[in-house]
């Protein structure tokens, strides 16, 4: 396909995240705070997937997003595929992945637990087969689709 008659626009340098299940895309430039950058962004949404049915899809200017930003998206959009683009070229293309462990990402959903008494990060063990997170001090597991963000 020629890039000049992409659905959306191309953009020069910048990050696009696609196949993001189309009910999370919102979620994801939320949790991403997209509305407060000054540079463009393109959110589509509901476009036809082979893998996932409906997808969404994020371009976002100028912005290239950080390994904490990043895992905080496979919370919700596991298996996204995130693309570096640079002179209008893709130059990196990762499937985002869970890492294996989480800091200061998610909340510990045991009220009794010192990262919910002390001011301190907390600090999850994942999973990734299960999509199970245990919490490194008090041992409580939780489903990582039922999880609160920090």
């Amino acid at each position: 396909m020629n890039k000049k008659e992409r659905l959306v626009a191309a953009i020069e340098n910048g990050t696009v995240i696609d196949h993001i299940p189309a009910e999370k895309t919102y979620q994801v430039a939320s949790l991403l705070k997209l509305q407060k950058l000054s540079t463009p962004v393109t959110i589509g949404l509901n476009y036809r997937s082979g893998r996932e049915g409906l997808k969404g899809i994020i371009k976002v200017s100028d912005r290239f997003f950080s390994s904490n930003e990043i895992s905080q998206v496979s919370i919700v959009a596991p298996r996204a595929v995130l693309n570096t683009i640079k002179d209008y070229e893709v130059v990196e293309k990762q499937t985002i992945e869970t890492p294996s462990e989480l800091r200061g990402i998610i909340r510990c959903n045991n009220p009794k637990c010192i990262t919910n008494n002390e001011p301190m990060d907390t600090f999850f063990h994942v999973n990734r087969e299960t999509r199970i997170v245990r919490c490194h001090y008090c041992d409580k597991e939780q489903e990582l689709e039922k999880v609160e963000l920090v």
